[in-house]
């Protein structure tokens, strides 16, 4: 939970500005995206499998590079 006291002599527009970027920091914003919508348990563990293999892909590139 975030929490922003609005600082003697503040604006609203600075507390709601920190609130804001607290919320980005904590990725409140993104955990609301994320269950923005149902998806079925199927799909994200389809998900989580294809990020495994980007990942995994991405890794391999890389290290290919280096061996050059």
């Amino acid at each position: 939970m975030v929490n922003v006291r609005v600082r003697e002599g503040e604006s609203i527009e600075e507390a709601i500005r920190r609130f804001k970027r607290e919320c980005e920091r904590n990725g409140i914003m993104q955990e609301i995206k994320k269950r923005e919508f149902y998806r079925a348990p199927s799909v994200v563990r389809k998900e989580k499998l294809a990020e495994a293999k980007r990942k995994i892909r991405r890794r391999m590139v890389k290290e290919n590079r280096w061996a050059r």
